[in-house]
């Protein structure tokens, strides 16, 4: 019995340990100087800001992924959102002032640069990466809040770590305010707002990962409030999160409901527009209206035919929307044959493209398998000048059900040791860089001496 309570409390314990944050953690009065530094504005870290700044807004410029990941390494926003979020916790409203000062004058310079960039820069079309930051959803929320906890732990260990780069990249604090001022240069409204909530979504769960983490390592808080002012601050951070939820939940929503519709849509097109003797040459999904327009081409397709494919609807869970379909049914005028003509070379150059693609695919492949051939002569003149007890040496690459290996075979006049054989093995795969090498060495059998 005393075994088994043993057991029980060493199990306890291990998991205690196994997730026990407070270890190899700060000591307050360390975590909390750290914090207050966060609060000091330095004139280098502004600098580094501006260029971090500029750097993220020459990749968004020439849609760079690499170039934005460098800037957000660099970029010293961070600290003091994490400041803000600690100071809130332990009721420190003199250091939230100052880190909320210190953050809003990073703001301001981040927004003044990227604006004077974008405004200087002769590159003024919207790139992928810049779009990416004006629809933020739930997933940049979750984003948002697990990289803050993971960053506010890393942040009071007593080791420095990767982690607070690693949360720079994952939450991109400096992308959404470059696109910002990318909007503000070329007075694009939607830029602004997007990338300006994106913003908000990853200061706000930045600072709230924070807060509870600070709280679940149990710092003691500096200043006690009454019952009314907590209730109070609870409120407010409860509206903030709900205001700040509710449209990336929205927006979250929608694409995944847009994305099962283009892929139902894409289905019902793909398996029921098939014809023999009649071709479809556009097609456009409208996912307000709710319907599915479509051009065909060749032997008009019967008005029975068009209602049973619009009753299929509901089959690829289409059913609230209507189809369109348009026919060419005479071709009387060289106008009409031009444009069937343009219609189906456009959709036979498609279809050419898609084969190209996958013939293109296909050769990579090959000459990736091409690049990996074993030259085997080179291997047996170099295993004969160093293995001078071997002859007739041949190698070979075979396929096995445990696909490639090398067989390297030959003859000798004495047998050789189980670490000789290993020495030929290393070789053998250094040469030929497969690691599975089979050896085939026969003992040459020697005349009776003649009396």
């Amino acid at each position: 019995m005393k075994t088994e309570v043993k057991n029980s409390h060493s199990v306890k314990d291990y998991f205690r340990k196994l997730l026990d944050m407070r270890s190899n953690m700060l000591s307050y009065d360390e975590l909390h100087d750290m914090m207050e530094e966060n609060t000091i504005i330095h004139g280098a870290n502004m600098w580094i800001l501006m260029m971090a700044i500029l750097i993220a807004s020459i990749g968004l410029n020439v849609n760079s992924t690499a170039v934005i990941i460098g800037a957000m390494l660099i970029s010293p926003l961070m600290s003091g959102i994490l400041t803000m979020g600690y100071s809130l916790a332990i009721r420190d409203i003199s250091m939230l002032k100052h880190a909320a000062s210190r953050f809003a004058t990073q703001v301001v310079i981040s927004l003044i640069t990227s604006t004077v960039y974008f405004l200087l820069s002769p590159l003024h079309t919207a790139t992928s990466e810049m779009i990416a930051r004006t629809s933020p959803t739930l997933w940049d929320v979750l984003i948002a809040l697990f990289g803050g906890i993971a960053g506010s732990i890393g942040n009071t260990r007593k080791k420095t770590s990767n982690v607070i780069p690693g949360v720079a990249i994952a939450t991109a604090l400096m992308p959404p305010i470059c696109t910002v001022g990318y909007g503000i240069a070329t007075a694009q409204l939607s830029f602004i707002l997007g990338a300006s909530y994106l913003f908000l979504i990853n200061m706000l769960f930045i600072a709230l990962s924070a807060f509870f983490v600070t709280k679940l390592l149990r710092v003691p808080a500096h200043t006690e409030l009454d019952a009314k002012k907590e209730k109070r601050i609870r409120r407010a951070i409860t509206a903030a999160v709900i205001i700040t939820v509710v449209p990336s939940a929205l927006f979250a929503g929608l694409t995944v409901y847009k994305s099962v519709l283009e892929k139902n849509a894409g289905d019902y097109l793909k398996k029921e527009f098939v014809f023999s003797d009649t071709q479809l040459v556009q097609s456009n999904v409208d996912y307000v209206d709710k319907k599915i327009s479509v051009s065909l081409v060749g032997i008009p397709v019967s008005d029975e035919k068009i209602s049973e494919l619009e009753s299929k609807l509901g089959e690829y869970d289409l059913g609230g929307f209507s189809l369109q379909v348009t026919q060419n049914k005479s071709l009387e005028t060289d106008a009409d044959s031009d444009k069937v003509t343009i219609a189906v070379q456009e959709n036979t150059i498609r279809d050419l493209q898609a084969q190209l693609d996958a013939e293109k695919e296909k050769n990579a492949e090959l000459s990736k398998d091409l690049g990996n051939i074993v030259d085997c002569s080179a291997i047996t003149q170099k295993a004969a000048g160093i293995f001078t007890d071997l002859e007739e040496i041949r190698c070979g690459v075979m396929y096995g059900e445990n696909g490639k290996y090398v067989l390297f075979s030959g003859v000798s006049s004495r047998e050789f040791s189980d670490p000789e054989q290993q020495v030929i093995r290393n070789f053998v795969a250094q040469e030929s860089g497969v690691s599975d090498i089979r050896l085939d060495i026969s003992v040459k059998e020697t005349a009776p001496d003649e009396n």
